[in-house]
């Protein structure tokens, strides 16, 4: 069932409307590349506002280990598009009911280079909340859902450095640092919704030896 968006989210869903990939990353886009799809789950809390749903990968996993993403994977074969993919993974990774979710817009697809994935964010609405959990622990430590107020707040924001020489926006926020794909696209997000405040891109961090992705 789809249910309209609250006014909230009106300004991000005008903005985004003719966007394309070189808003969200300086890489182009390749035609070819293992496509996936992640989901960006805006909903609300009283108390705390909107929201956005994250999940943090475990400490265990051989690739992505400890990082904070979307729900999200690879593509399947049985998989119609890309909103089917993203809510399948979600269903899969936090025990999310894809009837409590209205899809909004697919945003442009973006070329990860280190997994080669050619990822499709899914925007969208949840109209009907409920509890999730890392329903799949073997890929997934911990589930939360991130205020935009949080994420948008100065203290909250920062860049980090990786060994590589990549450098790009972070959040500290509620104990995890959010950087890489996530934080690039939150980011951008925050920008075209009209919730970004004025923040020190000065303030440069090494990443942490525990976020460094392994390779292989």
């Amino acid at each position: 069932m789809s249910v309209p968006p609250p006014s909230w989210l009106q300004p991000l869903l005008s903005a985004i409307n003719d966007v394309d990939s070189s808003l969200f990353s300086l890489l182009p886009t390749p035609e070819q590349g293992r496509p996936a799809a992640v989901l960006i789950l805006l909903g609300e809390q009283a108390g705390h506002g909107p929201d956005v749903l994250v999940l943090q990968r475990s400490a265990t996993m051989r690739t992505h280990a400890g990082q904070v993403a979307f729900p999200g994977g690879a593509a399947d074969p049985s998989d119609a598009d890309a909103c089917a993919t993203a809510l399948r993974e979600a269903q899969e990774e936090v025990g999310l009911d894809p009837v409590t979710v209205t899809v909004l817009r697919r945003l442009p697809t973006l070329w990860i280079p280190v997994s080669d994935f050619l990822v499709t964010p899914v925007l969208a609405w949840w109209h009907r909340p409920h509890p999730v959990s890392a329903t799949a622990p073997a890929e997934v430590a911990h589930v939360a859902r991130l205020p935009l107020s949080e994420l948008a707040d100065p203290d909250n924001r920062l860049q980090v450095r990786h060994p590589s020489g990549y450098t790009g926006p972070a959040f500290q926020v509620r104990g995890m640092l959010v950087w890489g794909f996530t934080a690039g696209v939150l980011s951008t997000l925050l920008e075209l919704g009209g919730w970004s405040r004025p923040w020190d891109a000065d303030r440069v961090e090494s990443l942490p030896a525990s976020q460094i992705p392994s390779v292989g």
